[in-house]
């Protein structure tokens, strides 16, 4: 009875979100419905078949061990150059910028290698070469939606960069929204230390779970993105595919590049969070400080005392919330989204927070408010966690619009105004895409 009733709410939250892309869709008469429910087909057998069939979850159980491995090989280098301040948690403590931020600064430097070694482009190859055949898009957009999974929004653009010029407006849209709803593996191995937080067990499930989320938010992308912005061009889809993108000189340059941007990845992420989590407890301090001049104004108008109404959002929620705070106004607007994902409904306000931050601010933010509510011992269902994990792997928030468009637009100058016109959009089909994706993890798990 209980997998029937999460089988309606996620079925009911798949028809939300394909409604309100259908609704916001530049031409809905020219919506393909068989790519769409190809599309949709292919993210659940992809999910079955990684978490439910034996075989191929070995394979990436291997893969999640893979990752786990990456962040023994980054502690020994953080420890060589931190000491005990990486070692000794005991001590120190779980400290973000020596557990997490070389994580990134690694894995870039041997994204970097494997890519110089062909490896990357085979894989990326092998995943497009199947939304290829599947999904009928053209060869570039096939690849850019692959490599999209594995190297990021202004990684990927690169690997296509001879054809940007001529994409489409869908194949744009396409392309944009394929960059907000998947991540970048930098960042992908530091939310699996981040999340695990140093346990190897909670290191591998998380690695399995957010390798998951991003290999299956490629095809929610496509249906979202061919929803509101569908292909009336004709195109060859036959159309050869062939990668670009610069490796390097030799195996030792590919090292110095990837460490160079995973290093200006790591400070950007690390002064980002910062301003961030700064700037939230701003807002909540302003909030429950702001409870004078409400109180004076509840007098006059009869209403009840403040201090009272935020005492009771503090109750009603378990000490989640300490009131009407910042956090708490994100998690009421988005807790009707979470619910649509089979949240339970004890957790969805809290959900809604995570998912309001992470689309007001990015998933990096999201996901440290995630670990701090574990860490201090908020009780979650387990099913939320899942949940919330799935829905916030991804980069569709609104900084990452800018970072499309000067990203893109620095290699393909004709494209800038199309860009520029499709921000909110890609913003939304990359949103929409990661909640498609936890909405299927939410009944299968």
């Amino acid at each position: 009875m209980e997998f029937f009733i999460s089988l309606s709410r996620g079925a009911l939250g798949i028809a939300v979100l394909i409604g309100v892309c259908y609704l916001l869709s530049a031409d809905r008469k020219a919506v393909d419905w068989r790519m769409v429910g190809i599309g949709l087909l292919l993210q659940i057998v992809l999910a079955l078949a990684i978490l439910k069939v034996p075989f191929v979850s070995q394979i990436f159980d291997v893969i999640a061990q893979f990752f786990q491995q990456v962040l023994e090989f980054t502690e020994a280098g953080a420890a060589f150059m931190f000491g005990g301040i990486v070692t000794d948690q005991d001590t120190f403590g779980y400290i973000f910028a020596f557990q997490v931020l070389p994580t990134i600064v690694f894995f870039s430097a041997l994204s970097a290698i494997l890519y110089y070694l062909g490896v990357l482009q085979w894989i990326i190859y092998g995943v497009a070469w199947v939304m290829k055949k599947t999904m009928r898009l053209s060869g570039p957009e096939s690849l850019a939606a692959a490599a999209n999974v594995f190297i990021g929004q202004t990684e990927a653009p690169l690997v296509v960069k001879p054809y940007l010029e001529n994409f489409s407006r869908s194949e744009i849209l396409c392309l944009m929204t394929g960059g907000m709803a998947t991540i970048a593996g930098g960042v992908f191995a530091a939310y699996v230390g981040f999340l695990g937080s140093g346990d190897p067990e909670q290191e591998l499930y998380f690695a399995k779970h957010l390798l998951t989320a991003s290999i299956i938010s490629a095809p929610a992308a496509i249906v979202a993105a061919k929803i509101l912005y569908p292909e009336t061009e004709e195109k060859d889809i036959e159309e050869q595919m062939q990668m670009t993108g610069d490796v390097g000189s030799n195996v030792l340059d590919a090292i110095s590049r990837g460490t160079t941007d995973g290093l200006k990845l790591a400070i950007n992420v690390g002064a980002m969070l910062l301003v961030f989590t700064a700037l939230i407890y701003m807002l909540n301090v302003i909030f429950l400080g702001s409870t004078d001049l409400l109180n004076t104004l509840a007098a006059r108008l009869g209403m009840a005392d403040v201090n009272s109404w935020n005492e009771a959002i503090k109750t009603s929620t378990d000490g989640r919330f300490e009131g009407f705070t910042f956090t708490f106004l994100l998690g009421k607007l988005f807790a009707p989204v979470a619910w649509l994902l089979g949240t339970p409904i004890e957790d969805c306000t809290v959900v809604g927070q995570l998912l309001g931050q992470k689309t007001v601010i990015n998933e990096f933010v999201a996901y440290a408010e995630l670990n701090t509510l574990v860490q201090e011992g908020v009780t979650f269902q387990p099913k939320s966690i899942i949940i919330a994990t799935y829905a916030l792997c991804g980069f569709s928030n609104f900084a990452s619009i800018g970072i499309q468009i000067g990203g893109i637009g620095a290699i393909a100058p004709g494209q800038r105004k199309t860009l520029s016109e499709f921000g909110i959009k890609a913003l939304i089909g990359g949103t929409v895409a990661c909640f498609l994706t936890a909405c299927i993890a939410g009944v299968l798990i």
